[in-house]
């Protein structure tokens, strides 16, 4: 009797959900096909596609997504690292993806240059809690509360300096140097009070850089190089682009143009990106979280002032470099097709997500014994 109220219960609550599912659906339909135009249906599908066995064919199913070419790193604990590539390194000479190539990281640039930060405030030839104003004097007046900027703030994205990539059209004909980018905010007023609100502005980082330079008497670039890429072997890792074989940095492509973006913002734009490999990344992003790129006392400064993963976006190019903990891995994605609408950022996530999740899935099959899985 008992068994049989169970299934009697086990039924209604089947027909019931079978019920609210019907409804949900035909509530979807209804309201999908009022607003149809506005549901994002490729990053939907992007979702909802069932979730690959290996990381080479999620890396081939994003390629469908409307990429031109991929490449993505992983480096597990206790394993030698793995490669992925898929899709094209140039449309123009059919040259296939490779994961060697080298590749414009963009804002992943603010990892080594917060790194620097820490650096050199441990040495005290910097002080977090300097303003602006202190550090250049000239831009009192012309930068609102550059007196109550401190550096941290700038590291942090919460001094409410504008960012000058947002200025309309921008990306039209960048700015040649740092000064004209600079120029862009001048004079305006600031996004909110220091340390009132958090808002990312390259602004912040191009003025670390400045800093960074007339602290040392030379170029900040020269200091990462010295102080993080040489200690790392970080041979593949460059500061602009002019340093390499440009037949080495693998095409960029903007949705609706043919230009290749390899040429295109080399020594403008962000700063000037730096270029790496996803290898030379995922090294450097494995060292900054395991404590063996800086002393103690180093880290505990970075910890208190910067994130220990970021993403990057330049026209034709954009990445997502993390170590996660829980599995002990660093995966690095690099796909170079952007459309700035937000569709191909949003899908590069989506893909990101799904990778960590095939990883982890594997890791999981792998810790259960024979006997535990019969």
């Amino acid at each position: 009797m008992k068994k049989k109220n169970i299934i009697r219960m086990l039924r209604i609550v089947f027909i019931i959900a079978s019920i609210s599912s019907l409804a949900f659906v035909l509530w979807l339909l209804f309201f999908g096909f009022c607003s149809l135009a506005f549901v994002p249906w490729v990053l939907v599908n992007a979702w909802i596609l069932p979730l690959p066995n290996t990381v080479q064919e999620q890396v081939n199913q994003t390629i469908g997504h409307g990429f031109d070419g991929m490449i993505v790193y992983v480096d597990e604990a206790g394993k030698s690292p793995s490669f992925y590539s898929a899709g094209l390194k140039s449309r123009t000479n059919k040259v296939p993806a490779d994961a060697q190539s080298l590749f414009k990281i963009a804002s992943i640039s603010k990892l080594y240059v917060a790194v620097a930060v820490a650096k050199l405030a441990n040495d005290q030839r910097l002080s977090l809690d300097k303003t602006l104003a202190d550090y250049i004097p000239a831009l009192m007046g012309r930068i609102e509360h550059a007196d109550k900027i401190t550096l941290k703030l700038m590291v942090q994205h919460r001094s409410g300096i504008p960012n000058f990539t947002d200025t309309p059209g921008y990306w039209e004909k960048p700015p040649e140097s740092s000064k004209q980018r600079l120029n862009l905010v001048l004079d305006k007023p600031a996004n909110f009070e220091p340390d009132e609100e958090y808002s990312y502005s390259n602004t912040n980082y191009l003025l670390i850089g400045e800093i960074i330079d007339k602290t040392l008497g030379y170029s900040h670039r020269e200091y990462i190089k010295k102080e993080i890429l040489t200690p790392l072997e970080l041979n593949n890792t460059y500061s602009l682009i002019s340093e390499v074989d440009i037949e080495e940095v693998a095409s960029g492509y903007y949705v609706g143009y043919e230009d290749d973006m390899k040429f295109s913002f080399n020594s403008v734009g962000v700063n000037g990106s730096m270029v790496a490999t996803a290898q030379d990344v995922g090294i450097f992003l494995r060292a900054l979280n395991d404590g063996s790129l800086l002393n103690e006392n180093e880290q505990a400064i970075y910890s208190s002032i910067y994130v220990y993963k970021h993403g990057g976006l330049l026209p034709g190019y954009q990445s997502l470099a993390e170590y996660h903990k829980d599995i002990d891995t660093v995966v690095i994605q690099f796909l170079n097709t952007t459309d700035f609408d937000g569709y191909q950022w949003n899908l590069s996530q989506i893909s990101y997500s799904r990778l960590v999740q095939i990883i982890r899935k594997v890791k999981a099959q792998h810790r259960i014994s024979p006997e535990e899985g019969l």
